[in-house]
């Protein structure tokens, strides 16, 4: 036993040296301990004798049954337990469709071919159920029919109902058999919830079978329930989902339903024989002892509270969106961050990048999807314990979700917590303002400067991203270009060793486009036209740095080889000098020791900075190296801007700045102008006193410039007040 469980021990926490180790156990209490000592007592009652397991399998379901009924206010009706959410519906469609067509059971397909049914599903309902729901019935997608939302009038998340009958009524004309409608109270993004009542009317108008789902069925067990809600108790069938409303681990989902004949259940699945499928109820049976009714409400009351909590801070906070704030009834919250900027044109003339994000498609993208999706990974880290989603809405673009009956019970959601919620989002507002209005201009600026490129990236949550275009660069390709990775690499090493505030980064290697600098955001007021500026000379110079190097490269190589000619025609011409004989071992020997040769040194030297081969001949004769070309001083193209000691590079020094005064009406700038004229005018003074020899050239003085210099060197603690202010404006 002891081998066994370290063997699970160590499937559960892995390999310890792949990452740090976090609590990989969700703190799940003494009601989860309850919920999973099910599990193990049903396995253990499974080996009873069978007729008390039959009895106790028996007292066990209905007692779990009647108290769902009683909590949740539906009467007269039976329940199924299923670990599969979308297993309960899946059993209903086949309940449905046992009791539409009397002679499924013998004839089968053919009965559904002659006249195929219809199950109508929301635009709004989860993603891939009415795929799961075809797979599971064998159905093909043509029995599929979605429901289209609002448009004109009512929430854009509820059903239309004047189209769904408009729907109804065509597909009775055409032959087929309206089965199934599915409602949701609560959908599964925003958790609105479709008008229940109005859409009973209409299902018991053509005998259509009504089932509802939704987070918003929880509050059935509240004292106070909404009308739109409440008419779920009414309706053919509903799925709930108790283990996450109450943090409950491992436990299973209910389908409750309405039917009469316990054949066509049988049959349909929805109940069994085997006292095995009796005891999933087992789990939820010893959770409910454990909590209770109060313990029950009091779980779900304290979520909505939060949600309530939540709704009614984030309406005192600017430039958040709340959408689902029309159904106060809903326990769910979505915002997102909004802005509008005056004159903003959303079509931006730039080189689209590939991999847009699907909350861009099927509508007019957003620049402010990526800062919201930014946000919300911010605070998913900041405040883990509210448990935010982040989702795409076709409509509204990117959200956050904070939806407590799924997340609180489990997670231990307080109303602290979301205080420190609401404190994180208005610390990021500055950022998320101020990097939405730069990016505007930052386009502008771009676009306005040679040699640079704007790149739309609507997945970037920064300032904007930037692309350098070289010579030798195709703008029409998008395969690799090894010049611009080496220039774009040696500009973000340039940029990040400015240490600024800024993140500069490569961008995503996944992305198809060539290399771009990715700009991050901003917590304060940036300097565009510096930053631009900046990075458009810093990558001219590098590519004009990289283009020196291989064109002294190629100089190096041909003076090479012209040197070695050079050598070798010098030598042959020795050759010719010497003579024949000087070449001959012993004759030479003896003929030079008779008659040397006066033969000066010759060699060549190469000017890097001429790039040409030049004689040495004057180096040995003179004992002195020539002087080659000097070079011309390399222009520096980084415009100077003057700075406050301390003040990091691209801020602006006239916004957010204590250092001046509100009554002041000099500027810092002015200031500075200042410190420069009197710095010229002091050196332009001590250049004229040391140099007399230029007084005979000047124009006389006049009289009043002979007395004020008499006074001033009578008097010369006056120029001290000036030197003060000098320094002091320094």
């Amino acid at each position: 036993m002891v081998s066994i469980l370290q063997l699970v021990q160590n499937l559960m926490h892995g390999d310890e040296d792949e990452e740090p180790q976090s609590t990989r156990i969700q703190n799940i209490g003494e009601q989860g301990h309850m919920a999973l000592l099910g599990h193990s007592l049903g396995a253990y009652i499974s080996t009873l004798d069978k007729e008390k397991l039959r009895k106790l399998t028996t007292r066990i379901l209905s007692d779990t049954t009647l108290w769902l009924r009683r909590i949740f206010r539906y009467e007269n009706g039976c329940a199924y337990f299923h670990e599969e959410e979308r297993e309960g519906l899946a059993k209903i469609c086949r309940l449905a469709i046992h009791s539409r067509y009397e002679d499924f059971v013998v004839d089968g397909f053919d009965v559904l071919y002659n006249k195929k049914p219809v199950i109508y599903l929301s635009a709004a309902a989860r993603p891939g159920l009415g795929q799961y729901l075809c797979n599971q019935l064998g159905l093909p997608v043509s029995c599929l029919c979605r429901v289209p939302c609002n448009t004109m009038f009512g929430s854009q998340h509820q059903m239309d109902i004047a189209f769904l009958e408009k729907l109804i009524k065509d597909d009775i004309e055409k032959g087929r058999l309206p089965l199934l409608l599915v409602a949701s109270a609560g959908t599964a993004a925003v958790g609105h919830t479709d008008k229940i009542g109005r859409l009973k009317e209409l299902c018991e108008q053509y005998g259509i079978w009504l089932h509802v789902e939704g987070v918003n069925l929880a509050t059935l067990a509240l004292g106070y329930v909404s009308s739109s809600v409440l008419a779920a108790t009414k309706c053919d069938s509903m799925t709930l989902t108790p283990g996450p409303w109450l943090g409950l681990p491992a436990i299973p989902a209910v389908t409750l339903y309405k039917h009469d004949d316990p054949a066509l259940t049988l049959v349909a699945g929805l109940t069994s024989n085997k006292p095995a499928d009796k005891l999933r109820a087992l789990p939820l049976w010893l959770s409910l002892q454990y909590l209770g009714l109060d313990g029950i409400v009091e779980r779900i009351k304290h979520a909505c509270q939060l949600s309530q909590r939540l709704q009614e801070s984030l309406k005192k906070v600017d430039h958040i969106k709340i959408l689902v704030e029309d159904e106060l009834s809903s326990p769910v919250v979505v915002f997102r961050f909004f802005q509008e900027l005056p004159g903003s044109d959303p079509a931006f003339k730039a080189v689209p990048v590939s991999n847009v994000a699907p909350a861009a498609i099927g509508r007019e993208r957003d620049p402010c999807d990526a800062l919201n999706r930014w946000l919300g990974e911010q605070l998913k880290q900041l405040v883990p314990m509210c448990g935010l989603t982040v989702m795409d809405l076709e409509v509204d673009g990117t959200c956050v979700r904070f939806s407590p009956l799924m997340t609180a019970a489990g997670l231990g959601t307080r109303g602290e917590d979301v205080d420190q919620l609401i404190t994180c989002i208005q610390s990021k507002l500055p950022v998320l303002t101020c990097t939405l209005q730069l990016r505007e201009e930052f386009r502008q600026e771009v676009e306005g400067t040679a040699s640079l490129l704007y790149v739309d990236d609507p997945t970037w949550p920064g300032i904007g991203v930037v692309r350098y275009e070289h010579a030798n660069d195709d703008n029409s390709s998008l395969k690799s270009d090894p010049e611009g990775e080496k220039i774009h690499t040696g500009l973000l090493k340039k940029l990040n060793e400015l240490e600024s505030d800024l993140i500069f980064k490569m961008g995503p290697e996944y992305k198809s486009m060539k290399s771009c600098i990715y700009i991050g955001m901003a917590s304060d007021d940036v300097d565009v036209s510096e930053l631009v500026e900046t990075i458009a000379v810093t990558a001219r110079e590098i590519e004009e740095n990289s283009r020196l190097l291989e064109n002294m490269t190629e100089v190096v190589r041909k003076g090479i080889q012209e040197a070695q000619v050079q050598l070798q025609k010098a030598n042959e011409e020795r050759l010719l000098e010497e003579g024949v004989l000087r070449q001959i071992p012993v004759v030479g020997s003896v003929l030079n020791w008779f008659s040397p040769v006066q033969a000066s040194q010759k060699g060549r030297s190469f000017n890097l900075t001429a790039g040409s081969l030049e004689s040495t001949e004057y180096t040995y004769v003179h004992k002195v190296q020539g002087t080659g070309v000097t070079p011309p001083p390399t222009p520096s193209g980084t415009r100077s801007k003057q700075r406050l000691p301390g003040q990091k590079p691209f801020k602006r020094s006239l916004r957010g700045s204590d250092a001046v005064s509100e009554t002041s009406s000099v500027s810092h700038i002015e200031d500075l102008e200042k410190v420069e004229q009197l710095s010229s005018g002091l050196e332009h003074s001590n250049l004229e006193a040391h140099c007399p020899e230029q007084a005979p050239r000047a124009s006389a003085p006049t009289a009043t410039q002979t007395e004020a210099l008499q006074n001033k060197a009578q008097h010369p603690e006056d120029d001290h007040p000036q030197v003060e202010g000098l320094e002091r404006l320094r």
